[in-house]
Order: C-alpha cells, then sequence, then structure tokens
C-alpha cells in the first residue's frame, strides 16, 4: 500500500532528450488529451573553456513541442544539477511555463551562496523560481494528476515528480546497473539518500521511472526508462533489499574515489538563479571560480 495518490490509469506521453556532453537525459511530459506539457530537466549549453552560451538542446526540445502542438504549463527542476547548467528562462521567455523546483532550494541557495560570496543582492528566498514544490504536494499537467516527491540525499532540494504513471526520479536512483547517485555535495547524506530510493521504490511496482543521467556502464547503449520491480530485482547498490548500513558504506567508499563534475561551478551558480545567467556589477554576465589552497 502507497502513502502517494498514484493513478497508474493516466499514462503521459514521455519524450526524452539525451545531451552527450553532459549525458543529461531531458523530458518533454505532455497530457495527450490536452496538448499541455511540462519540460524536465532542460540543458543549456556551455562550451566552458571558451565561456560561450549556445542553445542547441533547448532549441531542439521548443522544435518538437512546436511541432506537436503543444502548450507549455511547467518547467520542471528536479534538483540544482551540479554538472549542467538549465535552460529553464530560455525556454520560458521561447514559449512560457512556471519554473518549479523543492522548497529546498532556499537551503542550497543559503550555502552556494556564501561558497560564491554573493551580496545581499542575490535572494535566498526562492523567489528567483514561479513556484517551490512543498513534500506531497500535488498539481496537474493538462488533465493528468501529478506530485512532488521529496527525495533528498544527493541534494538537500532533490524532489521526484510523480505525473500519471510516469515517475521523474532526478538523481535519486539510476539504471540498475548503474547504482545510485553520488551523496558527497554540500548537504548530502548517504543513509538520506537510501530513504528517498526506497521511497521511491514504494510506488507500484508497474510505475515507470525516467533517469535524469546515464552513463553507458560497460559500453551499453544508453538508457533513461526502466520500473519499480525492475529496481528492486536488478538495482546494483540497492536491489534484493540491500542494508541502509551496507548502502551508505558502499555509497561513502565510491564517493571518495570521485573527481568533481567538470561543469560543478558554473553550474551551481546557475541553477541556483532558476537558470539566470550571474552579471557582473557592470551587468556582463559573469560566473565565479572560487579557489583553495592559497
Amino acid at each position: 500500500m502507497t502513502e502517494f495518490p498514484v493513478r497508474l490509469d493516466a499514462k503521459p506521453d514521455v519524450t526524452a532528450f539525451f545531451d552527450p556532453a553532459t549525458h543529461t537525459i531531458s523530458y518533454v511530459v505532455a497530457d495527450p488529451a490536452t496538448g499541455i506539457c511540462a519540460v524536465i530537466d532542460s540543458v543549456l549549453d556551455l562550451d566552458y573553456a571558451a565561456g560561450r552560451i549556445t542553445y542547441a538542446h533547448a532549441d531542439r526540445m521548443i522544435a518538437f513541442i512546436r511541432a506537436e502542438g503543444l502548450r507549455v504549463d511547467w518547467i520542471i527542476e528536479t534538483h540544482v544539477h551540479a554538472d549542467h547548467l538549465s535552460a529553464a528562462p530560455y525556454i520560458q521567455a521561447c514559449l512560457g511555463g512556471r519554473i518549479g523546483i523543492g522548497a529546498e532550494i532556499l537551503t542550497v541557495q543559503d550555502t552556494f551562496g556564501k561558497v560564491f560570496n554573493e551580496g545581499t543582492e542575490f535572494q535566498r528566498d526562492g523567489s528567483q523560481f514561479d513556484r517551490l514544490f512543498q513534500d506531497g504536494e500535488t498539481y496537474e499537467v493538462g488533465k493528468i494528476p501529478a506530485f512532488a516527491l521529496s527525495t533528498p540525499g544527493h541534494t538537500p532540494a532533490c524532489m521526484t515528480h510523480v505525473i500519471g504513471d510516469a515517475a521523474f526520479v532526478g538523481d535519486t536512483i539510476f539504471m540498475p546497473d548503474g547504482g545510485s547517485a553520488r551523496a558527497d555535495f554540500p548537504g548530502g547524506d548517504a543513509g538520506q539518500l537510501y530513504d528517498s530510493i526506497w521511497r521511491v521504490l514504494s510506488l507500484p511496482d508497474e510505475m515507470r521511472l525516467f533517469m535524469c543521467h546515464d552513463y553507458g556502464p560497460e559500453g551499453r547503449e544508453i538508457q533513461w526508462e526502466t520500473t519499480v520491480a525492475e529496481e528492486k530485482q536488478r538495482n546494483i547498490h540497492v536491489g534484493q533489499d540491500q542494508s541502509r548500513e551496507a548502502f551508505v558504506a558502499l555509497r561513502t567508499a565510491r564517493d571518495a574515489t570521485l573527481a568533481a563534475p567538470r561543469l560543478l561551478l558554473p553550474s551551481l551558480q546557475v541553477n541556483m538563479r532558476a537558470g539566470e545567467i550571474p552579471k557582473d556589477p557592470s551587468g556582463r554576465p559573469m560566473l565565479k571560480v572560487p579557489l583553495r589552497g592559497i
């Protein structure tokens, strides 16, 4: 029995857009009855070395939405991504829609506002977003019922969004052979991540699960869709009732070997602002690089 208002009979159309540069999968989730859709975890293209922003990934999504005659109601971030920049403001400017994220964004803004030495002009109240989702809060995509499920551990603001029979899990869990996401970012916690994963896996076995990332372990083709039943059976980190203690030990040891994501610093600065690029006092777009060891 689940605590959630699940509707397996409500089946959105889900179209995935894979970004090979960041191994991110973005989604257009549409109600076929109304043509209303949500965009989930969009990507802005950044040539970090050249300091150049482009929009090819977002433009593919926009072209698809226009070609299908869809109307954007929601632009949702499952969390403050540390490996890619969000294209949410760009998509909103082109197509409309409301930008939403989990209410714990305030914790992330406070943490990284200090890391990047942001001044008082940087608001730490989540006001850059149109909607701050609380745990269990319901909404709709067209006529399809949806709800937000707090799933912290990777970051404090992580949420899984359940839209009909489809759940968008962000970085809470990966494909079965990928295991789980790291839990060593500020505010992350491996034990909390284990609890969040099993909160997702308490959804009905038939629930479709859609990943935010896939890296093709052992050279397999990129994949992004699985089910609750498959994860419970086959996930290499939590499947077959792996204990919380064993998961924490595994996750902690693995995280200690991982390098920082290539786009960590620009991603956090942009994404904690709902995808807006910060500007220097003259109004020029500018990113900071805090240095250590000096």
